[in-house]
């Protein structure tokens, strides 16, 4: 894994204080979808959350302040809301709980593979440009879905793409999945290679 740049240990910045703002909102729309059923609020929520997402990465780069804490936090925070969500929204039969459960599934893999990049000194395996593609697909899948469950036709062409948005991210998000735990192979191979080389 290529050396990267020394991350600050500072807590309070101002993409670390969006990414905790994001953090709440996952309760907060999980209360909204499956209490009161306020979708429009719910849906105006997800719509902030991108935003944030957006600003936190923007300006960790543009006032240089990349941290440890926000380099956790903000994959944390996408993966909340896409848990949020799909429970939510299979709580509601607006989608099936297969889908709900294949997500997580694919999150479950990666901490599994964690403790085995710990005992080689990483911590984490970079973003790769599919999970990033992954998670857009879905942040967009899940918000038309729930705007599909009415009638209509807005309601029709929303479930339409919703569908092929959560079609294409699940895909996205699970080939993400095997790309990342053949990272870890690779690494853990090339170490143990590395390893008798050095003692000779």
């Amino acid at each position: 894994m290529p050396d990267t740049p020394p991350r600050s240990t500072r807590v309070w910045t101002v993409p670390n204080t969006l990414s905790m703002a994001r953090l709440l909102g996952v309760p907060l729309f999980l209360w909204l979808v499956l209490g009161p059923e306020a979708d429009g609020w719910a849906l105006a929520l997800l719509a902030l959350s991108g935003v944030t997402d957006f600003l936190d990465g923007y300006l960790a780069r543009k006032l240089d302040q990349r941290s440890a804490l926000g380099e956790v936090l903000d994959p944390v925070a996408d993966r909340l809301y896409i848990l949020a969500v799909v429970i939510g929204l299979a709580l509601r039969d607006i989608i099936p709980w297969w889908l709900a459960i294949i997500l997580p599934l694919r999150d479950l893999l990666l901490w599994v593979l964690v403790p085995f990049l710990r005992t080689r000194g990483y911590s984490a395996l970079p973003v790769h440009f599919l999970g990033k593609a992954a998670t857009f697909n879905l942040l967009y899948a899940f918000p038309l879905l729930l705007l599909g469950d009415g009638q209509g036709s807005v309601a029709v062409l929303a479930r339409v793409f919703g569908w092929a948005f959560a079609i294409w991210g699940v895909a996205l998000y699970w080939w993400a999945g095997i790309l990342y735990a053949y990272q870890v192979y690779r690494l853990l191979s090339d170490d143990q290679r590395r390893a008798p080389e050095a003692h000779a």
